[in-house]
């Protein structure tokens, strides 16, 4: 695996300067010891309070520096990428944060953390600060364990606790409130591939078609190896486990935390499928999707649960200085706003047959849908592999509808044809032909032949996409055809094409489309331009003689 990093020993502390740099608001500050000492705390900090430390190995990111702020943690105190911080380091911040009021130290449930913040939590009781930890041990992977890890859940503790020590309360106050909601929260993960870390050599376990569940934070095999499938059996897998371990008719919170790397667009369809899951009728409120406690590079998410009553409700509602936290906000439906209509709908738009038009439509679409294959494989060499794929689509869609098209008016039929793949094909293609075809029909509709219609589509399909004959895209092969369409009919325009397709081939780049972004020659018909030939010769064929 690559990564973006200078040395390996410097790794941590370059990227707490970094984020200390870009924080913003002038409230943050790091304790003077680097490297040794790796410490980020409130600038702005009133020891009349219960400081709330915490921290851990690095490589967690937001976690753990991006909670230090005004209602949640006032310092945290980082190790190496997964090492514990040492003894020195967490004593380094209770000093720097902690006065009359004491300080609290929330630690997962890791040995090399119990035993770090567990000795400068003795030490600095032994220099006269009043201090208490609360270990956090929420991930429910494995039942029998007697010491469950401590993984994105301790984020709650964090909040909770930090609302608490801002709103004055004491730290016998706060540590207890922070004990029995270490209590009531539960954790699972899952993941399709394990962390790499900088600078190091990295062997995936995984298999090309399986992931794990229950998987630390720190990359550590799962509880079980798990067979890869859609996004919502695995959801319900992780759904049914978790809600055995909820108490029946309580409210809680749901936290959606992704791990490392999966894009936000999975993220949000995973969170669907919880909230569609028997788990959402226990859910409230949420928090996420999005990047809280993460594990480096890590392929997969986690989801955590606690149980609310109004005090814990509050304190997770209740704003905060940092802005890695995210807001918890209340389950909602989404909201749906019905489509505007048309003001109008011209009465030529009412379907009608036309038995050669149709056999016309259809053999064209027909042909486009037969050629998918062809046209993603030329265009991976030049673009993301989809032109066949977003053509058959657009074809598909005006087969589904073929008989709800007014055939017998051909200017209706083109304007139909131009609003269906402006909303089935996606991508440029779908606009730029939806506008071809809109503004051929409105030149027909205004008394123009047929040809000239077509040509004067071409030019308002140009104008709005930017491509000219030369720029390697289907123009090369469109514009040929329309015009020896115009001029000397349709055998002609067939072979038109088709030259100009090939023509593609030898161009030295393209100047315009995807394509575009290769600085290279690519030697390869556009597909774009191939499919506009094929489609011409599709026609071509019909009306040959027999």
């Amino acid at each position: 695996m690559k990564h973006f990093f200078n040395r390996k020993d410097s790794i941590v502390t370059e990227a707490l300067d970094g984020f200390l740099a870009t924080a913003g608001s002038g409230t943050l500050a790091r304790l003077d010891g680097y490297p040794e000492i790796k410490v980020v705390l409130r600038a702005d900090w009133d020891k009349m309070k219960v400081a709330v430390v915490s921290g851990g190995g690095a490589g967690h990111e937001p976690s753990h520096a991006g909670f230090v702020g005004a209602g949640m943690l006032t310092a945290t105190v980082s190790g190496e990428i997964f090492a514990s911080p040492s003894v020195e380091a967490v004593l380094a911040a209770i000093r720097a944060t902690t006065g009359p009021a004491g300080c609290l130290l929330i630690v997962k449930n890791y040995t090399g953390d119990r035993l770090n913040f567990g000795l400068a939590a003795e030490k600095a009781r032994a220099e006269g600060f009043a201090v208490e930890m609360v270990i956090v041990g929420d991930d429910i992977a494995l039942p029998d364990i007697a010491q469950p890890r401590g993984v994105a859940g301790t984020l709650f503790v964090h909040k909770i606790a930090g609302h608490l020590s801002e709103t004055g309360h004491g730290l016998a106050s706060v540590a207890a409130a922070a004990r029995a909601a270490a209590k009531d929260i539960v954790s699972l993960g899952i993941s399709l591939s394990s962390c790499s870390l900088p600078g190091q050599a990295h062997e995936d376990r995984f298999g090309a078609d399986d992931g794990e569940l229950g998987l630390g934070i720190h990359g550590e095999p799962g509880a079980e190896r798990i067979a890869l499938q859609s996004a919502s059996a695995l959801v319900a897998i992780m759904a049914e486990r978790l809600a055995a371990r909820l108490d029946a008719g309580s409210r809680y919170a749901l936290l959606i935390n992704n791990l490392g790397s999966v894009p936000p667009l999975e993220m949000s369809l995973i969170a669907n499928a919880v909230l569609a899951s028997p788990l959402a009728k226990s859910v409230t409120m949420t928090m996420g999707p999005g990047h809280l406690m993460t594990a480096l590079n890590m392929n997969g998410f986690s989801l955590s649960l606690i149980k609310l009553d109004a005090e814990r409700e509050a304190a997770l509602r209740a704003p905060v200085g940092p802005h890695a936290w995210l807001p918890a906000r209340p389950v909602s439906p989404p909201v749906v706003v019905a489509a505007a209509k048309p003001a109008s709908r011209d009465a030529t738009g009412a379907a009608s047959r036309d038995a050669g038009a149709e056999r016309l439509i259809t053999a064209v679409c027909e042909k486009l849908i037969s050629l998918e294959e062809t046209l993603n494989g030329l265009d991976a060499k030049a673009g993301d592999g989809d032109t066949g794929s977003t053509v058959a689509t657009g074809a598909r869609g005006v087969l589904d509808r073929i008989d709800t098209l007014p055939l017998a008016d051909k200017a209706a039929t083109l304007a139909a044809i131009g609003d269906t793949l402006g909303t089935s094909m996606g991508g440029s293609s779908g606009v730029l032909l939806s506008i071809f075809f809109t503004a051929a029909a409105q030149s027909l509709g205004g008394g123009a032949p047929l040809g000239k219609a077509l040509i004067a589509g071409l030019d308002r399909m140009t104008f709005y996409g930017g491509a000219k004959l030369g720029d390697r895209t289907m123009v090369d092969a469109l514009e040929p055809a329309l015009k020896a369409l115009d001029a000397n009919g349709l055998e002609a325009a067939a072979s038109a094409a088709r030259h100009g397709a090939e023509s593609t081939a030898a161009m030295q780049k393209a100047k315009a489309g995807r394509s575009a972004y290769i600085g290279r020659q690519l030697d390869i018909v556009d597909p774009g331009a191939f499919a506009v030939a094929e489609a011409f010769a599709a026609v071509a064929a019909m009306f040959a003689p027999a």
